[in-house]
């Protein structure tokens, strides 16, 4: 029988943290949630405090979190703020970490972890992004395991399970295309975000959905592997899967492919995050092969999602230049969604941003902190200077 193991939530109230606590839900024999967090959803945080009983939980905004504190009435510990989280992400008495925050704020709850020989299952994938060296020295200092959630590197973990590393030729990363797969690039700029929020095939929280849109998700995930799996750009590739059964593919020196498949679930690569090296049995919905009908593959056009172009180009200047990268995306997006601007500047936001913010090879911590907060103020000085943008 497996050992009862603790686990720690970052984003619980956020679609993996929901989809992590239903996995969990399903073996009460063998994992515990002990620490949950969240921004300002503490309506959705409270329901989760009510059904999983934590020990304690963290709220990122003080004022949500003086809230919870006086609706709780003392009932349960709460920490708040950036202080808070980091000194939940720093007690003891848990096993595993999901940490599934959204954009730079995942990365320093991650590094805790990681020197405190924490397992981390990553769904936070700025945290390789931008800082991909550091947190693979932290790793091999402190022994600790990190196990990534998204289904494409989860898929190609599994495709490696058993194999020699240096016999991989590639890895091929499938991406759904998105929603705008088929709309012509000078249609762009006339996009809803109600348009751009409606996933063919995933249901996923606000920024990511955007991401998939532009393709900067696939871009990031670019990244990502390139830290996870130690391969160079050249052997890292994009292919649009419309279907997104396929959740990626390794091909080896031989020739030969393995692909991962499954319904697109998040909790299929959550599960396998939580029981690795192992599988446990799930009840989670399976592959009908008859009624699939067809599975499509298209080269990405890089000249209508240029996000995807930025982000490997930015794998190969290195250095900040991923850091950059982020934050300009991260502020790209929050405008559009904010109505600030239109769906086609996102990546001529992203493209100034690489062109104007110094870049600095072998950053320390200290240096990605600075770069990130010098880039989002360059976007909010373009934005001062138009409005319109």
């Amino acid at each position: 029988m497996a050992e009862m193991k603790n686990i720690c939530i970052l984003g619980s109230t956020g679609s993996i943290g929901k989809n992590s606590l239903e996995v969990i839900a399903n073996f009460p024999n063998r994992f515990r949630v002990q620490y949950l967090s969240a921004n300002t959803n503490t309506c959705a945080l409270k329901e989760q405090i009510d059904r999983f009983h934590p020990k304690a939980v963290a709220v990122l905004d003080k004022l949500s979190a003086a809230n919870l504190i006086h609706s709780l009435n003392g009932s349960i510990k709460i920490f708040s703020g950036e202080e808070g989280l980091r000194e939940l992400v720093n007690q003891k008495d848990f096993d595993i970490l999901i940490n599934s925050l959204v954009g730079f704020a995942g990365l320093r709850p991650t590094i805790e972890a990681i020197k405190n020989g924490k397992t981390v299952a990553l769904a936070n994938k700025e945290t390789l992004v931008v800082a991909g060296e550091i947190i693979t020295a932290l790793i091999e200092k402190h022994n600790a395991p990190l196990i990534p959630i998204d289904s494409e590197h989860s898929a190609i973990l599994q495709c490696l399970m058993g194999e020699n590393h240096d016999k991989i030729n590639r890895l091929i990363l499938t991406a759904s295309g998105g929603p705008f797969l088929h709309l012509d690039k000078k249609n762009f700029k006339d996009v809803t975000v109600a348009k751009a929020l409606k996933h063919p095939n995933w249901k996923m929280g606000n920024k990511i959905t955007i991401d998939s849109a532009t393709l900067m998700n696939k871009g990031l995930e670019v990244i990502e592997a390139h830290w996870l799996f130690k391969l160079p750009p050249e052997k890292i590739d994009v292919l649009i899967h419309p279907e997104s059964i396929i959740h990626s593919m390794v091909e080896f020196v031989d020739g030969s492919v393995k692909a991962q498949m499954g319904v697109p679930d998040m909790k299929i690569p959550i599960q396998f995050a939580l029981t690795h090296p192992e599988r446990a049995v799930s009840n989670f919905d399976r592959i009908d092969f008859v009624k699939q009908h067809k599975l499509t593959f298209l080269k990405p056009d890089i000249k209508k999602f240029e996000c995807l172009k930025l982000a490997y180009d930015a794998l190969r200047i290195g250095g900040t230049a991923p850091a950059i990268l982020n934050a300009a995306n991260e502020i790209a997006v929050e405008l559009f969604l904010g109505g600030k601007i239109s769906f086609n500047r996102i990546p001529q936001l992203i493209r100034k941003a690489l062109e104007k913010i110094p870049i600095k090879h072998s950053p320390s911590l200290d240096d990605i902190i600075d770069t990130d907060n010098a880039t989002r103020i360059y976007i909010e000085t373009l934005k001062k200077r138009n409005r319109k943008l």
